[in-house]
């Protein structure tokens, strides 16, 4: 495991300005996966996008943790059915060029 790939959480929150606790209830409810490396948190760099997106909803839009959980199920349902209609729409191809 490259711990290049890892940013320190401490480091987030000072960057972001947002309490440790945060980070903690967003990894509680499943958002975020926090790693344990020697005893100190990380989280993979491909979740910042996602930490920042909360981050902002948090605090621009002043919605709790659970709102944002709502939010991100939300987003990955419908992620989910655009992919599914893509995959109808060019099964639905193959049999219109027959």
């Amino acid at each position: 495991m490259k711990t290049q790939q890892f940013i320190l959480i401490k480091t987030l929150c000072s960057q972001y300005n947002i309490d440790i606790s945060f980070v903690d209830s967003l990894n509680k409810i499943g958002l975020i996966e926090i790693e344990i490396i020697n005893q100190n948190q990380f989280i993979h760099q491909d979740q910042i996008s996602d930490l920042e997106k909360m981050i902002r909803l948090h605090h621009e839009l002043n919605v709790n943790i659970e709102g944002i959980d709502i939010v991100f199920n939300l987003l990955e349902k419908e992620r989910a059915l655009r992919n599914e209609l893509n995959t109808l729409k060019n099964r639905l191809r193959l049999y219109e060029n027959d």
